[in-house]
């Protein structure tokens, strides 16, 4: 298996993947317009340890609404909250809450303090949830690609009680990236992505919503796969999905339209304990 291919998600596309990242922008930009965001709310000393919190819309209902957390991706290197805010409108629309976690990149930072920075967002999120109005007990976290290994380590972490994960287009077994270029920004050694790819191990604890898109390479679809075997094998709640003519940058946007399998998908690990 040529690694390098497989592990390049725009191999699978042609190679040109600028297109979907100004989409992020255009949508991203659109959605703080639509919808009221809390911008920039620090849950850390790093310079990017910031969230974008997006308030559920006022209703009459006594019930606090749930909390959509979104961890962006772009192989732990690139990539900001700032383009990542394109989820917003449909799901403040649905009557939730919606959070953009920012995190530090590689090489400013390893992978383990990534882990720790997204992990200590989530705390952040359910310590405020009174001031910022959504219930601590109905939070599920999301993440695309790089960002999709984020949410399982962050849904691996016991403390911070989720009530589910949807990894989209994750990696969770980092092994594979030591001898490509990708890991030139991140330096993990073959023990360290042993250690960190045990990060997620403990997810399995966690009902979960698992997709990915029909126009990708193997490696990346073996990835998710794996791991839905590896939720199932423990008995918890898991669904997959392969959502057709979407590739690994577009089919993100499949959890940002109410029409979709996936948008259904993920409000039902909300309504499972509603």
């Amino acid at each position: 298996m040529d690694l390098e291919k497989e592990y390049s998600p725009s191999s699978a596309i042609g190679g040109n993947y600028q297109p979907y990242v100004q989409q992020y922008i255009d949508r991203s930009k659109e959605a703080f317009v639509r919808v009221p965001c809390h911008r920039d709310l620090r849950y850390g000393k790093a310079e990017r340890a910031l969230i974008d919190y997006f308030p559920a819309p006022q209703t009459s209902t006594n019930q606090s609404p749930g909390l959509l957390v979104f961890i962006h991706g772009g192989y732990w290197q690139e990539l900001s909250k700032n383009e990542s805010s394109f989820l917003a409108p449909a799901w403040h629309a649905a009557g939730f809450a919606h959070a953009v976690v920012g995190y530090t990149l590689a090489p400013q930072a390893k992978l383990g303090e990534i882990v720790a920075q997204c992990r200590v967002a989530i705390a952040y999120l359910r310590e405020q949830a009174a001031q910022l109005g959504h219930d601590p007990q109905r939070i599920v976290v999301a993440g695309s690609s790089a960002g999709g290994y984020l949410a399982a380590a962050c849904a691996a972490d016991a403390s911070l009680d989720l009530l589910g994960m949807i990894p989209i287009s994750g990696i969770f077994d980092l092994s594979p990236l030591v001898s490509t270029t990708i890991n030139d920004a991140l330096g993990m050694t073959v023990q360290e992505a042993a250690e960190l790819s045990r990060k997620t191990d403990d997810c399995k604890r966690m009902p979960a919503v698992i997709a990915w898109g029909e126009i990708e390479t193997q490696a990346f679809k073996q990835q998710s796969q794996n791991l839905a075997k590896h939720i199932a094998h423990y008995g918890q709640t898991c669904e997959t999905l392969e959502v057709a003519g979407r590739n690994h940058f577009d089919v993100v946007h499949e959890l940002g339209n109410p029409q979709s399998k996936l948008f259904a998908a993920a409000m039902r690990l909300f309504d499972c304990h509603a």
